[in-house]
């Protein structure tokens, strides 16, 4: 199985991710690191990446899923056009990490180091569309919880 953690940044892929990976003892790797550095560059000064942009990174994601099998992913994944690329397999299943505009804000505001600037957020919300075949999970609780409603939810083996 292929876990794709998706949202809008700031609403906790990263860590859910590598959370849910020490739990089930399966690789995490996070699309962040699969960006070109114009790509990072362009986020860094606040422009939106263009779907242009987006379409390499993403054939270069499901060139690395569909080569190293079972892991879990962190990529925001925020189009249904993008999910198209991702979802090449029934192996990989969407989790929609989902929270409100105020809380992720909040959350970019405080994250020290990384390349997005939270002014993007707005871009990040116009560009969404909610999945419709996606696990959805609210991500207010505490990671321990997240985690445990995606095992319950995917039906996935408890420590």
């Amino acid at each position: 199985m292929i876990i794709v953690l998706m949202g809008v940044s700031g609403c906790g892929k990263s860590a859910i991710g590598q959370a849910l990976s020490k739990e089930l003892d399966i690789p995490f790797y996070d699309a962040d690191d699969f960006h070109s550095e114009a790509n990072k560059r362009k986020m860094k000064e606040g422009t939106p990446l263009t779907d242009g942009d987006r379409k390499p990174w993403l054939k270069t994601l499901a060139d690395f899923m569909g080569a190293h099998g079972e892991m879990i992913l962190a990529c925001s994944a925020l189009k249904h056009s993008y999910r198209r690329i991702l979802g090449f397999s029934p192996e990989v299943r969407f989790v929609y990490l989902k929270g409100d505009y105020p809380l992720i804000r909040t959350r970019l505001e405080e994250r020290k180091g990384h390349f997005f600037n939270p002014d993007l957020l707005d871009s990040q919300f116009a560009t969404l569309e909610e999945p419709r075949n996606a696990i959805i999970v609210d991500i207010t609780p505490p990671i321990s919880d997240i985690v445990r409603n995606i095992r319950t939810s995917l039906k996935l083996r408890t420590p």
